[in-house]
């Protein structure tokens, strides 16, 4: 993936970069947030944005990252097909997930 090809938005605070949303072909390739400010339904808010606006409908997560596995649940996100490798050929299993 060019990561110029992104469209990535992020949540700043004063000169502080909080988080971020990356997105491409209506896919959503990346969602970070410092540490402090997870739990705090800036996620939520960067997700409804990429949904909403982007008409984002797809992501990868890997599966041992329950908690992101349940943020995408949350929000009608479904497995549709699940990976032994992650795209770079470790051995991290990928759930590929779509809106409902």
């Amino acid at each position: 993936m060019d990561f110029s090809e992104l469209d990535v938005f992020c949540l700043i605070q004063g000169d502080n970069l909080i988080g971020f949303i990356g997105v491409f072909d209506f896919k959503i390739e990346m969602l970070f947030f410092s540490p402090d400010y997870i739990g705090k339904n800036l996620g939520r808010m960067l997700l409804e944005y990429a949904v909403n606006e982007l008409k984002a409908n797809k992501v990868d997560v890997n599966e041992q990252n329950i908690h992101a596995v349940g943020f995408y649940q949350k929000f009608g996100f479904v497995a549709y097909e699940r990976t032994e490798l992650d795209d770079q050929g470790n051995p991290y299993p990928i759930l590929r997930m779509q809106l409902k």
